[in-house]
């Protein structure tokens, strides 16, 4: 009788005591919970609309069902931009609060403090809001993956472009003194190969927290440079565009990084602005060129109804949070069942030519075990006085 009993109570355990999954720390049946660290105060604050974009695109992933029947927990945590706040931040979250997987943490500096951990407990360090391909080494970090345009991409663009277009180019060059401007430098010399002795006349670097880079502008004017390559972020970026505007007689050829470029930074200059180039690899929604692209109309819906923007000039434009967040989503839809940090890489190194309504034509998404750029084409632009106009076909690395 009592062998009879047991048998009937274990035969009951599947239909509430197994789980349907394999999973990890972070992931069950229901939820999946993953950890992110943001700059919520100090100067990096800035940049809190792509996070806003992040948790908001979860948020209407949870009202629809969540993936695979699972909800998304986010917890993010400010660390203020100061790497031993990310450190603690992040273990915090690896530790107490048990994600499954680390996404979109900002900067460069920060995800290189907690990198080392991250690849030494196998937590996947996903896309990062970063460009710096000095922080993405597949073979000795095959955790940590970064996501929008790198900015060796963006200095090959650049370099492709004057090869084909302006051979003849005079060219001064302002780089931070960082890995930041390593991440610019050394990409863009190597592409113009043996052109870069010719055509590269001079090099002008700064630091992050100078006060002014009008000096180094001058310096690059005097020797004779026509165009300019500014490896700056954002006052910087500015300040070396209105120095280059205020010298007589000078109209160099400006590239711009594409860090700088936002409204809220470039906008600043003004009429200024006018004839510099960048690139990028998205639509920007607050054009009136794509005014009547479904894409950007159901961004824009959706803006108004999970992320209203607190600038709506400056924040709706940039859908960076989106896009990766939206990529997220269907790498974590596509593990099923298996919910492991292991098989949340397999999948992220696995995407093949995967377009989004978003990017610019053309432009697709590829990684593999040695590429974790997903990026390799981007598009130049030019801002015409009123707004940024793309320039011919996309360019590939």
């Amino acid at each position: 009788m009592k062998r009879s009993v047991l048998a009937g109570i274990f035969s009951l355990v599947p239909l509430f005591a197994v789980a349907k999954g394999s999973y990890d720390p972070g992931a069950s049946d229901t939820s999946i919970r993953i950890g992110t660290t943001w700059a919520f105060s100090g100067p990096g604050s800035v940049t809190s609309p792509l996070e806003r974009q992040m948790a908001a695109y979860f948020r209407m992933v949870n009202d629809r069902g969540g993936i695979n029947g699972r909800k998304i927990d986010l917890i993010a945590l400010d660390d203020g931009y100061i790497p031993a706040k990310t450190v603690e931040a992040t273990r915090r979250l690896v530790e107490l609060d048990q994600v499954l997987l680390m996404y979109g943490q900002l900067g460069t500096p920060t995800n290189i403090a907690v990198r080392p951990y991250l690849n030494a407990h196998h937590i996947p360090q996903l896309f990062v809001t970063t460009g710096s391909n000095s922080l993405i080494n597949p073979e000795k970090y095959p955790w940590t993956m970064g996501f929008a345009v790198s900015y060796a991409l963006e200095s090959r663009v650049f370099a492709k472009y004057l090869l084909a277009n302006h051979p003849n180019a005079k060219i001064g060059i302002l780089y931070q003194d960082d890995d930041f401007g390593g991440d610019h430098l050394n990409p863009f010399l190597a592409t113009l190969g043996d052109k870069a002795a010719s055509m590269v006349v001079a090099q002008q670097s700064y630091g992050a927290t100078d006060a002014n880079v009008a000096s180094q502008i001058i310096a690059l004017h005097a020797a004779g440079a026509d165009t300019l390559y500014l490896m700056a972020q954002s006052r910087a970026a500015v300040q070396a565009v209105a120095a280059a505007r205020n010298q007589p007689g000078w109209n160099p050829l400006i590239f711009m990084s594409y860090v700088a470029t936002a409204k809220s930074v470039a906008g600043t200059l003004g009429d200024k602005l006018t004839g510099v180039m960048s690139v990028d690899s998205s639509k920007d929604p607050t054009d009136p060129g794509w005014a009547g692209d479904p894409a950007v109309k159901d961004y824009l819906n959706w803006v108004r109804t999970y992320a209203p923007p607190q600038d709506q000039a400056s924040d709706a434009a940039g859908p960076g949070g989106y896009l990766s967040a939206q990529v997220l989503v269907e790498l974590l839809r596509r593990c099923g069942d298996t919910l492991t940090r292991a098989n949340v890489m397999k999948q992220a190194t696995n995407i093949k030519n995967m377009s989004l309504p978003l990017l610019l034509p053309g432009i697709t998404l590829n990684t593999s075990r040695s590429d974790y750029f997903p990026m390799h084409q981007a598009m130049l632009k030019r801002f015409d006085g009123a707004r940024w106009v793309l320039v011919g076909q996309p360019i590939t690395e």
